[in-house]
């Protein structure tokens, strides 16, 4: 029998978009096989009627259910799908400890887990099911469609590869020998601080204040988590980021090993004016098979593509499930 946390949910309407009238939201939980148990907001279209398509959704890498992922699940489920919006282990109001870890085998199974979830709901047509990633977490969706072969399609938006930011750095910018043992030395050496102090130091979220010089993609950030437009108390990068050790399985693998067999069809969402474009469009040359797209969208950078529904391309990505999970 698995064994379940029981989460304190917060039951009031949090999120940092209006509710949607169209849909009915409660709150879930789902075990993973490590053990942890996730906590996700579930929106189901009104007036659903038979078995309905769904499809799982997270990001973006540091975020939480209520905000981009969130507003991406509620909008899917006013066209039709039933949608989940989860936080991932050890983040928002899901269970795990260590708090503000992350690893892509447990975030891979986070996204299964959802998977499981959505296939034994009684509202679901387990062979209809569908996975959205944003962000850090389009990455992880990627790579969760190399594995489980329930999911029927694929919808990475504004995706990083964190594997490769971790291991070269921004832009590449720090990818050699040099670089990368000059980070394993600098996290290690706090992880004896860590072990040392019995707590796990953290990284630091979106810098605040604001440095007047700070690159253009900082200031994207600053303006999407430390503004109201997405500010969450629980969300990782509008307060105080990440674990400063978390990163140590992400620097020593990297992801899409097997990308190039994933059969079902994936579509691939940036703004060609992001400074991730990159990442989308190396990864996208991974693929194979006619049911694969990347779509750039003129003009748009990277956190457009959390929130703007004046910029996201919803009728593209719900035609791209209507068509792969019919």
């Amino acid at each position: 029998m698995m064994k379940s946390d029981k989460l304190e949910l917060t039951q009031e309407w949090d999120k940092t978009f209006p509710k949607s009238e169209k849909v009915d939201h409660c709150k879930v939980t789902f075990i993973n096989h490590f053990g942890i148990t996730l906590a996700a907001d579930m929106y189901v279209p009104k007036k659903a009627e038979g078995k309905l398509a769904a499809i799982a959704v997270c990001g973006p890498f540091g975020a939480c259910k209520e905000q981009s992922s969130g507003l991406y699940a509620q909008e899917m489920a006013e066209r039709g799908l039933l949608t989940l919006a989860f936080d991932p282990s050890f983040t928002g109001e899901s269970g795990g400890f260590p708090r503000a870890m992350h690893s892509p085998d447990i975030n891979v199974e986070d996204f299964q887990a959802a998977v499981d979830f959505l296939s034994c709901c009684d509202l679901v047509d387990p062979e209809r099911i569908g996975i959205i990633g944003i962000c850090g977490w389009g990455g992880m969706a990627l790579q969760t469609a190399c594995l489980d072969t329930r999911i029927k399609a694929t919808v990475t938006s504004t995706m990083y590869d964190m594997s490769r930011v971790a291991g070269n750095g921004y832009f590449d910018a720090a990818d050699s020998k040099e670089d990368r043992t000059a980070a394993r030395k600098s996290i290690n050496a706090q992880r004896t601080e860590d072990y040392k102090n019995g707590n796990y130091a953290k990284a630091g979220g979106v810098v605040d204040p604001l440095p007047e010089d700070a690159p253009f993609f900082v200031k994207d950030y600053y303006d999407y988590y430390k503004t109201k437009r997405g500010y969450h108390p629980r969300s990782l990068n509008s307060n105080d980021g990440w674990a400063s050790t978390a990163g140590t399985s992400l620097m020593n693998m990297r992801l899409f090993t097997y990308a190039g067999e994933i059969d079902s069809a994936v579509l691939m969402i940036h703004g060609d004016k992001a400074h991730s474009c990159y990442l989308s469009k190396d990864t996208f040359k991974l693929l194979k098979g006619e049911n694969k797209e990347l779509m750039l969208i003129p003009g748009a950078v990277h956190t457009d593509l959390y929130d703007k529904k004046d910029i996201i391309p919803f009728e593209k990505i719900q035609r791209f499930f209507e068509t792969y999970l019919k």
